[in-house]
């Protein structure tokens, strides 16, 4: 039985900069050390945090990025969790063997105004202390745990300083999908390092298509087993299926769905989505709002049409809708998939729970009708 993030910070105690070997914090980085052997771990304790709110959650997220940075390739040394005078107060200082040092600020949000000079502050700080070469060595990276979809002020901050060859942004989700790859998958470390080192500001959309094929190719082999196994779907058999969606810089993931699936009852698929042209009338499609949770579930009521929607935002990348009915959101209670639902899942039949498992929400995929009860929590 997995233990969650809340038990193991109440065993631990409060994390603060207490210094000591059997501080709490030491405590709690020793046991990730210990114990979390696999990104899927990781993940599910950083889904838990950005669930939750408070200081010991914002402190174990920070934790939990730097810990990742291990599974990347890097060397991390964990900073603190408070600034104080006459110590840098970077959050992470992640070194590459290249040489190359990333220096990371983890921020739960960024609804909230983030001063760049602060992060060049402490590179420039390591610099004088001879921790970094220069700047030719070294970015700052903002990993930001729940990015708010219509506030731009950080990207929009660093463009204006002309600082995109400085200071990089990315969201823990895609931080988390580079590693899944790094570790699963022919992805080297200085694969990872020119990811995170492109021109412009944020490296989500690099990470984004990355994962996305990933998880395609798995779906089409998948697909090719069925049809080797001559596991044939007629026209008459209902279907399920788990769909992702993902905020972007126009509206969050639930806005999205509150919206089509909610208020206007159609929903809209892209020309290579899979399993796009197997959709038909009567099947039933569930919602995943990514790193959150599965949070609606409808019935389909119609075929893909190419046409607009006035809703349909990106119209030219989703320009299939189809109706739904009987549509059922639960926007502020979504069903997590951690790992003990994970366990009750035939998609994870004989495979290791902690493993990686992104694959499974990061792109449409058929379920079974067993599977789609559990997601939805049988909702009626």
């Amino acid at each position: 039985m997995s233990i969650t993030l809340k038990e193991i910070l109440g065993l631990v105690g409060k994390l603060d900069d207490t210094s000591g070997d059997e501080t709490s914090r030491e405590r709690f980085r020793r046991f990730l050390k210990e114990n979390i052997t696999e990104v899927g771990q990781i993940r599910d304790y950083i889904e838990e945090c950005l669930r939750n709110s408070g200081e010991k959650y914002n402190r174990a997220l920070q934790d939990l990025v730097n810990y990742l940075g291990h599974f990347l390739g890097f060397e991390v040394t964990f900073g603190r969790y408070h600034g104080v005078r006459n110590k840098i107060g970077f959050d992470g200082l992640w070194k590459s063997p290249a040489p190359f040092f990333i220096v990371v600020e983890v921020k739960t949000t960024d609804i909230y105004a983030i001063k760049t000079a602060t992060l060049i502050g402490y590179v420039d700080a390591l610099i004088s202390e001879k921790e970094i070469s220069d700047w030719d060595h070294a970015i700052g990276l903002y990993v930001i745990g729940r990015p708010d979809a219509e506030l731009r002020q950080l990207e929009n901050a660093i463009l204006a300083e002309k600082r995109t060859h400085q200071l990089r942004i990315i969201s823990v989700e895609s931080l988390l999908s580079l590693a899944e790859l790094f570790n699963e998958y022919d992805v080297s470390h200085e694969d990872i390092l020119a990811v995170l080192r492109p021109s412009g500001t944020t490296v989500d959309p690099v990470v984004d298509l990355m994962a996305r094929l990933v998880a395609q190719r798995q779906v089409e082999e998948e697909t090719k087993e069925e049809t080797i196994e001559k596991v044939e779907i007629t026209g008459m058999e209902r279907q399920y299926w788990l769909t992702p969606v993902k905020s972007d810089e126009e509206q969050t993931a639930d806005e999205c769905i509150q919206s089509l699936v909610g208020e206007e009852k159609i929903y809209a698929f892209g020309e290579r989505t899979p399993g796009r042209r197997h959709l038909k009338s009567g099947d039933y499609i569930c919602f995943y709002s990514t790193g959150k949770g599965v949070i609606a579930h409808a019935q389909i009521d119609s075929l893909p049409e190419r046409k607009e929607h006035p809703k349909v935002h990106h119209t030219e990348r989703y320009p299939w809708v189809f109706r739904v009915k009987e549509a059922y959101l639960y926007l502020e209670n979504p069903i997590v998939i951690g790992a003990t639902l994970r366990s009750q899942l035939d998609a994870f039949k004989n495979r290791e729970l902690n493993k990686s498992w992104a694959w499974f929400v990061q792109a449409t995929r058929r379920i079974t009708e067993h599977d789609f009860k559990v997601l939805t929590g049988d909702q009626k």
